[in-house]
């Protein structure tokens, strides 16, 4: 090959690989902002919120507190405003109270959203919740979903709710860009099936029947990850974002959550056979 000809071969392999180093290093230092979209902060009626310090952030919780030792921690998804949801679950869940978490940069919230910030910061509400609460539950939608089995793995928490879940944030993003070493460029993961072997506490899973953006297969390899298998719910026909007008989501929630275990001598009684 005449050294023109190597010239000019060279030179079209360099472009390309070029241009695929320049978006690889593009999506690597803008993909918090491909993940989280934060949203405005917005008015709730008839719900008090409080503000809460947690490592140079002062975050905003929507909250209905009542008597009682059930409570609930809800962590939505990366676009969602969780005070539009506060209001149905204080209606169907007289029993608990309530805290709906705004994350860093979110509806009041300051600071930056990272997996390492919003992690930190379930684990500290958890903490002071702690002393109010004996039995606290935890709700984490979509990439809430991520938040919320770290927390569940970090603590003990009375129930567990997963709504469109994940194995991995990482996979999530490897399926859509299939073409991307995302797996080596992702800084928040947010790697579930890595916790999900240690949690104990009982859990539902909620499943989006034409969920566009979480792959089922990702929601099933987290399913898998669970030595206590879920019980899952999946929702026929319903797309990733428009679940809540299943009446069947809220309704099988509430159950899951309001439900009580049966005593320790209700359930030996079971266990013994009766004798004739």
């Amino acid at each position: 090959m005449t050294a023109p000809r190597l010239r000019a071969t060279l030179i079209a392999l360099l472009i390309p690989a070029g241009l695929y180093a320049g978006l690889c290093l593009l999506l690597f230092f803008t993909q918090r902002s491909q993940v989280y979209f934060p949203v405005g902060e917005s008015a709730v009626p008839g719900v008090a919120s409080m503000s809460f310090e947690s490592t140079g952030a002062t975050l905003k919780i929507w909250m209905v507190e009542r008597p009682g030792s059930s409570a609930l921690i809800y962590f939505g998804g990366n676009a969602e405003d969780v005070g539009a949801s506060i209001a149905s679950f204080a209606e169907r869940l007289p029993g608990h109270s309530l805290y709906f978490v705004n994350y860093r940069g979110y509806a009041g919230s300051s600071g930056e959203p990272s997996e390492a910030a919003l992690v930190g910061d379930a684990i500290a509400l958890y903490d002071r919740l702690q002393g109010r609460h004996a039995q606290i539950s935890v709700l984490g939608r979509s990439l809430g979903s991520g938040v919320a089995v770290q927390l569940a793995y970090a603590r003990t928490v009375d129930r567990l709710v997963l709504v469109t879940p994940f194995d991995s944030l990482a996979s999530v993003a490897q399926s859509h860009y299939p073409w991307l070493p995302v797996r080596v460029l992702m800084l928040d993961r947010y790697e579930s099936a890595s916790c999900a072997p240690s949690i104990r506490a009982e859990a539902l899973v909620v499943v989006a029947e034409a969920d566009e953006v979480i792959p089922r297969a990702r929601t099933d390899a987290l399913i898998r990850a669970f030595k206590v298998r879920p019980r899952v719910l999946v929702l026929e026909g319903a797309r990733h974002n428009d679940l809540d007008g299943d009446p069947a989501y809220l309704a099988e929630v509430v159950e899951f959550l309001a439900a009580r275990p049966a005593s320790a001598s209700q359930t030996e009684a079971a266990a013994v056979p009766t004798m004739t």
